[in-house]
């Protein structure tokens, strides 16, 4: 069963960052990975996880991919989460690492996480070809920098002070780095590391990434903090265009599903084993229910 599996994944990933962040000094800096690292679905990372499985990679060598980019999730939304950018309090529902710390301590532990997670790549337990080993890092600098995450970040800042809101592909071209790089990232590492087509995976994954950000859109109109485990209303409340400004609730949720269904399409070719990355499209749109 999908929320069986996913539970397994995250205490797989949560197991593998105790172990990493074990061998670290007792510092702030370290203990402050380990809050940002703590907690939440573990979505991306099971992702990974289960794109492996589809090409028989093990869960053991899986695990070091699998660990890395939720490291590099977490790093992302440390240093989101500060005064100069979305400058939130609450996320999974604990204190934000600035708020639990301080400022500097979070900018130094969202860039420890980021280079821990290209050391979790790049390590020989990842894979012992090491060419396999500079695909994933190569890959996953592209899809975290300036031409995905970080440019997707970028774009979302500049609209904020722009004179006008952006526009429906505006927004989808935007959020496709800000959100959708990280979980193509994820769900085409399994096919990476088997050396196999990443096609039908990269289709998936580009409707899913912007299925969920749609969910999240709808969670910040119809969700609470308590539930969500982080600050809502932040978006209407500053005038930001989104998707459901744009589309309105009821839209929004329909365009939301039509992505699953154009997600679960793509797996068609790897029959009943694809039926866990299926069940987490669904999972997606039903989190905004």
């Amino acid at each position: 069963m999908f929320p069986e599996r996913l539970t397994q994944a995250a205490d797989l990933i949560g197991a593998q960052f105790e172990f990493v962040l074990g061998a670290l000094p007792d510092l702030p800096v370290v203990q402050a990975m380990a809050h940002a690292t703590n907690g939440g679905k573990r979505l991306r990372g099971f992702l990974v996880l289960e794109s492996a499985r589809l090409h028989d990679i093990p869960a053991l060598q899986a695990v070091w991919p699998a660990t890395a980019i939720e490291a590099l999730h977490a790093y992302s939304l440390v240093h989101d989460d500060l005064p100069c950018m979305d400058d939130d309090d609450l996320r999974r529902g604990q204190p934000t690492v600035h708020k639990r710390w301080d400022e500097a301590t979070a900018v130094l532990a969202g860039d420890a996480l980021q280079t821990l997670a290209f050391e979790l790549v790049c390590r020989p337990e990842a894979s012992a070809d090491a060419g396999v080993r500079s695909a994933l890092a190569l890959s996953l600098a592209q899809a975290s920098g300036a031409k995905g995450m970080v440019l997707g970040q970028a774009l979302d800042m500049a609209a904020a002070t722009a004179g006008a809101p952006l526009g429906l592909e505006e927004i989808t071209a935007l959020q496709r780095g800000k959100t959708g790089a990280l979980i193509e990232w994820s769900a085409t590492a399994g096919a990476r590391m088997a050396e196999a087509d990443t096609t039908p995976l990269e289709t998936y994954a580009r409707a899913l990434g912007l299925a969920f950000q749609i969910a999240d859109d709808l969670l910040d109109v119809t969700g609470d903090s308590a539930t969500v485990g982080k600050a809502v209303g932040k978006d209407a409340a500053a005038g930001k265009a989104t998707f459901v400004s744009l589309l309105g609730v009821e839209a929004a949720r329909a365009r939301a599903q039509a992505l699953v269904d154009e997600a679960c399409d793509s797996l068609a070719g790897y029959g009943a084993a694809a039926d866990d990355l299926k069940d987490t499209a669904r999972f997606v749109v039903t989190r905004a229910h």
